[in-house]
């Protein structure tokens, strides 16, 4: 996936606008994530939607297509999609609606699966669109994989074929 913009509230009003930091990025997606937006795309499909770029007061205009919109066809407030979309899914699947269940903790999902599945800070930092690994680092260090038994057996594993047998020290 592309990510070249997002919507952002501005001054109480939607804006399209350059991604976190300013930057865009590009992030796998697995098969997984890319049939289910398959199936939803084929289901539901996407609404050209017009907003100002960056400034809700500026001449400057885009018109992108939107994969969830308002029932009419609107860009969504975050505000109004935690209320009437996702604190409702929420309950409806007898999770309750916290700030630490809320959408944000999605980026914190992914962010805390990789690392565990043996992703790179540098890459995991690029997908998050933070500027600098040293932040992923800070901010998710609490969530890297570690384990005595996986430690001794990286190093059994490196040594394992470079073992010299029991008449190795012997001269000819």
């Amino acid at each position: 996936m592309h990510v070249v913009r997002q919507l952002k509230l501005v001054r109480s009003r939607l804006v399209f606008g350059l991604p976190k930091n300013d930057r865009d990025r590009r992030i796998p997606l697995p098969v997984t994530v890319v049939d289910a937006l398959r199936e939803h795309l084929d289901w539901c499909k996407p609404v050209e939607v017009t907003l100002p770029w960056e400034d809700p007061f500026s001449d400057e205009q885009v018109t992108v297509p939107l994969v969830l919109t308002t029932p009419r066809n609107g860009a969504i407030n975050r505000a109004t999609f935690d209320a009437k979309t996702w604190k409702p899914a929420l309950t409806a699947a007898g999770i309750v609606p916290t700030r630490a269940a809320g959408m944000h903790a999605l980026r914190h999902f992914y962010a805390s699966a990789l690392p565990d599945a043996g992703e790179s800070i540098k890459a995991l930092a690029a997908y998050l669109g933070h500027a600098d690994p040293g932040f992923t680092l800070r901010v998710y260090t609490h969530l890297m994989p570690a384990s005595e038994e996986r430690t001794r057996r990286a190093i059994d594993d490196l040594f394992r074929d470079t073992r010299p047998g029991p008449d190795a020290l012997e001269t000819p």
